[in-house]
């Protein structure tokens, strides 16, 4: 049975403190709880009436796993998926949103499953997770994480401000890269030479 807390506190250690990177789309955020989740959800820590980086800075870490366990485990329904898909998708969930769905309805669809590439996790998405389980028992996690680490490099080979994320200053592998390979077995994580030649082009 999956750990959602103990799930949820390993992504709040991940995502660590408060950052204010003006490179991120996600504004200000702490223990990876952005300023925007904040107040879609109406959390005034300091009570001034609105919802602004300093009630970012106030949040506490058991705030985060709180949040994180109810509003991007629970509701979103990753609990019903198959459970060697939970660990793997809440922590891209809490990273990439939505886009954390969509990525796995379009990699059932390459599989070769009939369903809707819509980001929201309903009985088909359901149903069809369990199957390719079934189908891919010891492959369906590394499939997911090796889809997610893709999915990063192509925002990095879009987005010039967004590829210090994915790769160092001494051109090995970025945040991005090391967080979506910690859910890929060692057998495919690429080597040192491949993310160099993977991110060449960046100049």
């Amino acid at each position: 049975m999956t750990d959602v807390r103990q799930l949820a506190t390993a992504i709040v250690a991940r995502e660590g403190g408060f950052v204010n990177d003006p490179d991120d789309p996600g504004g200000a955020t702490n223990w990876g709880v952005t300023v925007h989740t904040m107040r879609r959800l109406g959390i005034d820590l300091n009570r001034d009436g609105k919802v602004d980086a300093a009630d970012v800075r106030l949040l506490s870490r058991d705030q985060a796993v709180e949040i994180y366990m109810e509003h991007y485990f629970r509701r979103p329904r990753i609990a019903d998926l198959a459970p060697a898909l939970h660990a793997t998708v809440f922590d891209m969930h809490v990273n990439a949103g939505t886009n954390a769905f969509r990525l796995l309805q379009q990699l059932f669809a390459d599989m070769g499953f009939e369903i809707a590439v819509d980001g929201a996790v309903g009985p088909q998405t359901i149903r069809v997770s369990h199957e390719a389980y079934q189908a891919a028992p010891r492959h369906l996690a590394d499939a997911y994480g090796i889809a997610r680490r893709n999915y990063y490099y192509r925002l990095a080979d879009a987005r010039p401000a967004s590829r210090k994320y994915a790769r160092r200053n001494d051109g090995g592998k970025g945040g991005w890269i090391v967080r979506a390979e910690e859910f890929i077995s060692p057998r495919f994580h690429l080597t040192a030479a491949e993310h160099r030649e993977r991110t060449k082009a960046w100049g």
